[in-house]
C-alpha cells in the first residue's frame, strides 16, 4: 500500500509518541498517540492524510514578503556574456552579471527580504541562473532563465555575513564553466545589530616591566572587498573544462584581474621619478590608456580600523596572508573565529571578515600564500600612511591642499575593491573607477561620481 509523505508522518508520531503543536499546525493541535488502530486505518484507505505546516518553512512569496514590515531590497542582475581583457594584452570570452567581473555587490541588513530579479538579454548565447547562498529556499527557485526571458524570486536574509552568489548553469549544467568564466558575487548582510569593536593586544613598558596593553577601535571601519577565483583558459580565450579537472588553472585572479592591486605609472612618477621604473616585480597593467583596467593600489590610514570582506569564489584553496602584518581578527557566520593570527585558509565557497589595523607606514601585500598563486596573480599591496614622503611634494603640485593620512585623498581606492556602504561603514575618501568592466559599466559609475583617473591625471600638473 502507497502512503503519502503526510501519512508516514502521523504513523511517525504514532510509534514515538510525538505531539504536532501549535507551532507547526495553525489553529489546531493534534495528538497522535490518542487515535486508536481503527482512525489510523481509515486514514490509509483515503490515501492519507495531507497536513499543511505553513510556520514550518520560509515563506518565499514576494508579494507576500512585501507585506511583512521587513525591508524589501531589490537585486537587479542581467546575465551576458562578453570579451575582456585578461593579463598579456589578450582577451578571453567571459560571462557576466550585469557586464562585470565580480558581479555587483548586493548589501542589506539581517532580517531584510531580497528580491531578486534576473533577465537575459535576447541575443545571450545561452540561459543562466543565480543561486545565492544567503538564501535558505529550495534550489528550485535558481532555475536557468531562457535568453529574452526575466526570472525573480524573494527571501529574507537571515544570517549575517558574506555569501557567494552564481550562476547555476542551464538546469546545473554548465555550472562550472558559467562560475569559471565570471558569474559570481558576493551579498554581505550585516548583523543585525552591527559589528562589533576591535580589540587589538599589544604589550608595553612601565617601571620596567612588559605588560598587556589592549587597545579598542571603533565599530566604525574603511572597507574593503576581495573575491578569488581562477581562470581555466585555452590559447584562444575558451573556458579550458579539461584543465579544471585537473586543477591546472591559467591564472588565479583577485576581483576578476590578475595582479589588478598593484602599483602603475603614475606610481612609478611619484616615488621614482619615471614611469618605467617599475617599483613592484609585477606591474602587467601599467598603461594609462587601459583606462578601468589599469592597476590601482588600496589606501589607508594607520591606526584605522580596515575591515575585508573576503570570498573564495573558486576552486583553490587561498591561504589568506597580509605580508608584514598580523590579522587581528577573524570572524565567520557572524561569529569570532580567530584573533592574532598569521594566516587563514579559506575553501571553495567560503568566506570571512577581517578586521586590522596598519601599525606603521608602509606597503604591504596582501597574498594566497599558495606560491603558484602568488605569482599566477594573487597579489594585492595595501599602502598604509604616508611610506614613500610623498605629501610635501603633492601639496606643492597643488594636487591636495593639505598633507594627508592615506594617498587615498588624492587618487581615491579602486570601485571594485569598495563593497557599498553599509553598517559602521567609514566613507572612502574617494573612489577611483577600477575593475573588470565592460565600457558601459564604466560609464555608469563615472555618471554616479567615481573619478576616471585616466581623464583626471593628465590634467594635474607635474610632480617636482
Amino acid at each position: 500500500m502507497l502512503f503519502t509523505i503526510a501519512a508516514v508522518a502521523v504513523m511517525g508520531a504514532t510509534l514515538f509518541g510525538s505531539t504536532y503543536t501549535q507551532t507547526q499546525i495553525a489553529g489546531q493541535s493534534l495528538d497522535i498517540t490518542k487515535m486508536d488502530a481503527d482512525v489510523i486505518e481509515q486514514i490509509h484507505q483515503m490515501g492519507g492524510l495531507q497536513l499543511v505546516m505553513p510556520q514550518a518553512f520560509a515563506e518565499t512569496d514576494c508579494g507576500v514578503l512585501s507585506q511583512t514590515g521587513r525591508k524589501v531590497v531589490e537585486f537587479n542582475l542581467t546575465g551576458e556574456s562578453v570579451k575582456l581583457p585578461i593579463m598579456g594584452g589578450k582577451t578571453y570570452n567571459a560571462m557576466t552579471f550585469s557586464g562585470q567581473v565580480p558581479g555587483p555587490t548586493l548589501r542589506v541588513t539581517q532580517g531584510d527580504v531580497v528580491k531578486m530579479t534576473l533577465s537575459i538579454p535576447a541575443d545571450e548565447v545561452t540561459g543562466h541562473g543565480n543561486d545565492m547562498h544567503a538564501s535558505q529556499i529550495t534550489a528550485g527557485a535558481f532555475e536557468s532563465v531562457n535568453p529574452g526571458e526575466t526570472s525573480q524570486y524573494c527571501y529574507i536574509a537571515q544570517v549575517a555575513g558574506v555569501f557567494k552568489y552564481h550562476c547555476s548553469g542551464v538546469k546545473l549544467i554548465g555550472m562550472d564553466q558559467h562560475v569559471l568564466s565570471g558569474m559570481y558575487g558576493i551579498a554581505i548582510v550585516d548583523p543585525i545589530d552591527g559589528y562589533k569593536k576591535l580589540m587589538v593586544e599589544k604589550t608595553k613598558v612601565s617601571n620596567g616591566k612588559v605588560s598587556l596593553d589592549r587597545k579598542f577601535y571603533d565599530a566604525d571601519a574603511l572597507e574593503f572587498q576581495i573575491q578569488y577565483n581562477q581562470l581555466y583558459l585555452t590559447p584562444e580565450g575558451n573556458y579550458d573544462a579539461g584543465a579544471m579537472f585537473q586543477h591546472h588553472n591559467t591564472a588565479t585572479v583577485v576581483n576578476g584581474m590578475q595582479f589588478g592591486y598593484v602599483p602603475n605609472m603614475l606610481h612609478n612618477i611619484l616615488v621614482k621619478g619615471d614611469a618605467n621604473k617599475n617599483i613592484f616585480v609585477a606591474q602587467p597593467w601599467n598603461g594609462i590608456e587601459l583606462k578601468q583596467y589599469q592597476s590601482q593600489l588600496l589606501f589607508v590610514e594607520n591606526d584605522q580600523h580596515v575591515r575585508i570582506f573576503a570570498e573564495n569564489a573558486g576552486n583553490e584553496p587561498v591561504f589568506f596572508h597580509i605580508v608584514g602584518e598580523i590579522l587581528d581578527r577573524v570572524t565567520q557566520g557572524n561569529r569570532v573565529q580567530s584573533a592574532g593570527t598569521e594566516t587563514w585558509l579559506l575553501g571553495g565557497s567560503q568566506n570571512m571578515i577581517v578586521d586590522i589595523v596598519f601599525d606603521e607606514p608602509g606597503a604591504y601585500a596582501l597574498v594566497n600564500h599558495d606560491y603558484a598563486a602568488i605569482y599566477t596573480g594573487a597579489a594585492t599591496v595595501f599602502v598604509a600612511g604616508d611610506p614613500f614622503g610623498l605629501n610635501p611634494r603633492l601639496v606643492d603640485a597643488g594636487i591636495i591642499p593639505a598633507p594627508v593620512p592615506s594617498y587615498a585623498y588624492a587618487l581615491g581606492n579602486p570601485s571594485d575593491a569598495v563593497p557599498p556602504m553599509g553598517k559602521n561603514s567609514i566613507a572612502h575618501p574617494a573612489v577611483n573607477i577600477h575593475g573588470l568592466y565592460t565600457d558601459e559599466v564604466a560609464s555608469e559609475k563615472k555618471a554616479a561620481g567615481m573619478i576616471p583617473l585616466w581623464e583626471v591625471i593628465p590634467t594635474l600638473p607635474p610632480v617636482p
